[in-house]
């Protein structure tokens, strides 16, 4: 159970980051006219997608934390509170 929940998380963060840097790796290699093209005077579409790479690492580490709070921690302290001598008869008081 912890080693699915564990699994999902990582699955999650690293899909994240690293699919959008395949992306990006992607378009670079194929798409060279649409990286060199502009979204605004001066700026190119390549420079804009390499800058929102730093924001998006930052939603993966996000949603991994937020991941291990809401499902990896709860599982790992309900595992802790079972493997600890005595706990189950505190518990069930």
């Amino acid at each position: 159970m912890l080693r699915g929940a564990y699994r999902r998380q990582r699955r999650v963060a690293t899909l994240t980051a690293l699919g959008y840097f395949v992306l990006f790796l992607i378009l670079s290699a194929f798409a060279p006219s649409f990286m060199t093209g502009t979204v605004t005077d001066g700026l190119p579409t390549g420079l804009l997608l390499a800058l929102v790479q730093v924001p998006v690492t930052w939603l993966a580490v996000a949603l991994y934390e937020q991941t291990a709070r809401r499902r990896v921690d709860p599982t790992a302290d309900r595992i802790r509170r079972q493997a600890a001598p005595g706990t189950e008869r505190e518990g069930a008081r």
